[in-house]
C-alpha cells in the first residue's frame, strides 16, 4: 500500500509539472488520468500490480 500511494503521489506531481510547464495540455492530461482510472478497474490491473511490485522489490534489494 505504501508503494502504491507513493507512486500515485509521484505521478501526480509529474503530471502537475507537465501541465504547468506547457509540456502537456489539460485535455490530454484528463484523458491520461481517465485511462489510468479505467485500466485500474480492468482485468489487467492485478497483472500490472504484480509487475510493478516485482520491480519495486527488485530495486529495493539492490545494495549500493
Amino acid at each position: 500500500m505504501a508503494i502504491s500511494l507513493s507512486v500515485v503521489v509521484l505521478l501526480a506531481i509529474i503530471l502537475v509539472v507537465l501541465i504547468r510547464g506547457k509540456s502537456i495540455k489539460a485535455g490530454p492530461a484528463i484523458v491520461a488520468v481517465l485511462f489510468g482510472f479505467f485500466l485500474a478497474s480492468s482485468g489487467m490491473a492485478p497483472s500490472i500490480n504484480r509487475f510493478l511490485t516485482s520491480i519495486a522489490d527488485t530495486i529495493s534489494r539492490i545494495k549500493f
